[in-house]
This record gives structure tokens, C-alpha cells and sequence, in this order.
């Protein structure tokens, strides 16, 4: 570890102690009620972890993670599709782009009621508002990356007898992929929000609906310790696709 990593890792750890210390201050005098203490996050985590008073944590975190990965793979599969037809078909991108756009520019959580009408309260409609977070986010990255291609590259290749799959592998993949990879990325972590937040709009299962059941109780020491686990787990997350965005970006350049 270079001098450099280890200044900022020492930094981050100053500020992170620093915050709980703050907090800690702040929240001592108030009602523990409505303001818990860091001091007392321990045994609320022991509470979740052990199904004290609150309902198995395991399997809500199965249905969680399983309604993420499908809606996640769902929207990389459309999202690639539909973008790199959308690009390479340029007539085709000029029509369409400003209306995906414009979708993505709406604020997605009004769609979460039609959604529920349509598919109930069960993980159909989760997946579904996760897809829908996690797609825009993909098929635009698509779309600008392969318009940063440059021209002159494909018709050289071209004119030294590339064929169509080629000039993709070898020359528009590697032009577009940090741009791909990071709207990857950002997909992941809206898959993400539109699960759990599915899940405490209405649900009868998952990490949204222990969320919506600890807050619902007035439960809130259980309730962030709930937050704290989800924050990290969604950390640890965006921590290894930020890894493979780094990769991608070196691979590429």
C-alpha cells in the first residue's frame, strides 16, 4: 500500500469516527425514541441478526437480492439491445433518443403505483420497478458511447477488411466500453433503489418491508441498525462495480 492510499484510507476513517462521535453528541440529550446513538446500534444489530422481536432476517434478504439480480439482468438485456440497435441504426437513434430521454427524466416512483395495480404486491411488481430504474440508465449509456466512436477508426478498419464483427469487437467496443461500463454501473445501484423501494411501498416480504415493518413499530433502533446493514451491503456493492469500472475504463484507454 503507497503512502497516497494510506493517507486517504487514514482520512476516510477520521471523518467516518468523527461523524459517529458527532452524532453521538447530538443524539445523546434527545429522545432515544426518535434519535438513536450510535452507542446503541450494537445490540440493535444483535436484535436483527438473531430475529429478536423482529421477523428472520435471511429470508427476507433471499427475496431482496433475488428480485435485484432479476431485475438487474432484465434491464442489462433490453438495455443492451435496444441501445445498440437504437445507435447503430443512426436514423433510428435520432427518433427515439429525445423520447427515452424524456421517460428517464420523470420521476420514476410515479410509475410504482400503476405498476402494483398491474402486478400485485408480490416480487413481480418489485422487479418490475427496479427494470425500469436500471434500463434508461443503460440504453442511453449505449447510445453515447457508440457515438463517441470515432468515424475515421471504422472506416479504416473497413478499408483493411474488417468485417461487421470485428470492427465492433476490435474498435467500437473498446471506445465505448468506460462510457458502457459506468452506465452499468449507475443501472446497478437504481436496480437497487427500486427494489427496496418497491418493497416499502407495499410488500409482504424482503429488506423493504422489514424496513417499512421496524419504522412502522416505532421500532427505530432495530430500524437503523436495518439502515446501517443495507448502506453497507449497498457499499460493499458499488465498491466492486466501481473495481470493474476502473478495469473496464484502463481496458479501454
Amino acid at each position: 500500500m503507497s503512502r497516497e492510499t494510506a493517507r486517504v484510507l487514514g482520512a476516510r476513517v477520521a471523518v467516518l469516527v468523527g461523524a459517529l462521535l458527532l452524532w453521538e453528541l447530538i443524539a445523546a440529550p434527545l429522545n432515544p425514541l426518535l434519535y438513536v446513538r450510535p452507542s446503541a446500534l450494537p445490540p440493535a444489530l444483535a436484535n436483527v441478526l438473531l430475529a429478536r422481536d423482529v421477523p428472520a432476517l435471511g429470508e427476507h434478504v433471499l427475496v431482496t437480492v433475488r428480485e435485484i439480480v432479476v431485475a438487474f439482468v432484465l434491464a442489462v438485456a433490453v438495455g443492451l439491445w435496444l441501445g445498440f440497435v437504437l445507435g447503430l441504426g443512426r436514423r433510428l437513434g435520432r427518433v427515439y433518443e429525445p423520447m427515452l430521454a424524456a421517460f428517464y427524466a420523470i420521476p420514476s416512483v410515479i410509475w410504482y403505483p400503476s405498476l402494483m395495480l398491474f402486478f400485485g404486491l408480490g416480487p413481480a411488481s418489485k422487479i418490475a420497478f427496479g427494470f425500469l430504474l436500471a434500463f434508461f440508465p443503460i440504453c442511453l449509456s449505449v447510445l453515447s458511447g457508440i457515438r463517441q466512436v470515432n468515424p475515421h477508426l471504422v472506416t479504416v478498419a473497413r478499408s483493411m477488411g474488417a468485417g461487421s464483427w470485428t470492427v465492433f469487437r476490435k474498435v467500437m467496443l473498446p471506445s465505448m466500453l468506460g462510457t458502457l461500463v459506468g452506465g452499468l454501473r449507475a443501472a446497478l445501484a437504481l436496480s437497487v433503489v427500486g427494489v427496496l423501494v418497491g418493497e416499502m411501498l407495499g410488500a409482504r416480504s424482503g429488506v423493504g418491508y422489514l424496513l417499512n415493518y421496524t419504522y412502522g413499530l416505532l421500532m427505530t433502533r432495530e430500524y437503523t441498525a436495518l439502515v446501517v446493514l443495507v448502506a453497507a451491503g449497498v457499499l460493499a456493492l458499488d465498491g466492486m462495480a466501481a473495481l470493474v469500472e476502473a478495469r473496464g475504463r484502463r481496458w479501454s484507454g
